[in-house]
C-alpha cells in the first residue's frame, strides 16, 4: 500500500468576541456565502442531533422561525434552533434538549449560518437534509 504525504492542516484560533463577524479571520478561509461543515459537540441538541454528528451550515440561509442554526452569543458559539420568544418580541436560541436553557438574541446579526444538512456520526449513508420549501417549511 502506498501512502502520500501528509498534509498540513492549519490550526487556526477560535475567534473572540471582539472579532466574531463573517469577516473574521476564522472564517475567512471559506468565502462569504461558501457552506462550511461543523461537528456537533454535546448533547444540547439531542435527540434530533447528537455529539459527533456532521451538520452543513449555509452562511446566507434562510432565517425562519425553528430553523437550526449557529450563532454567536454570551461570548461563545451555539448551535441551536432559532425561535421567535412566547410573545413574539425577540429571537432566542433554543436547545432541543430541555435540561439547557434559551439564550436570547439581541439581533438576528448574531447568526452565523442555517443548517442545511446532517450526517450521522458513524452512519456514512444516513444524510438528513433541512432545506426549506417554496413556502419556508424545512423538508427533512
Amino acid at each position: 500500500m502506498m501512502r502520500g504525504k501528509p498534509i498540513p492542516i492549519p490550526v487556526v484560533a477560535a475567534p473572540s468576541e471582539a472579532t466574531a463577524t463573517a469577516s473574521d479571520p476564522f472564517f475567512s478561509q471559506c468565502a462569504g456565502a461558501e457552506p462550511f461543515a461543523l461537528v456537533v459537540l454535546g448533547d444540547s441538541m439531542e435527540p434530533e442531533f447528537r455529539d459527533g454528528d456532521v451538520i452543513v451550515v449555509e452562511p446566507d440561509g434562510l432565517l425562519r422561525d425553528g430553523a437550526f442554526v449557529v450563532a454567536w452569543a454570551e461570548g461563545e458559539w451555539y448551535f441551536r434552533q432559532l425561535r421567535k420568544s412566547a410573545d413574539e418580541a425577540r429571537w432566542i436560541l433554543h436547545p432541543l434538549n430541555p435540561v439547557y436553557p434559551d439564550i436570547p438574541l439581541d439581533t438576528l446579526d448574531q447568526v452565523r449560518g442555517v443548517v442545511i444538512q446532517k450526517r450521522h456520526a458513524g452512519r456514512r449513508h444516513l444524510i438528513t437534509r433541512y432545506l426549506p420549501d417554496a413556502d419556508g417549511v424545512a423538508q427533512s
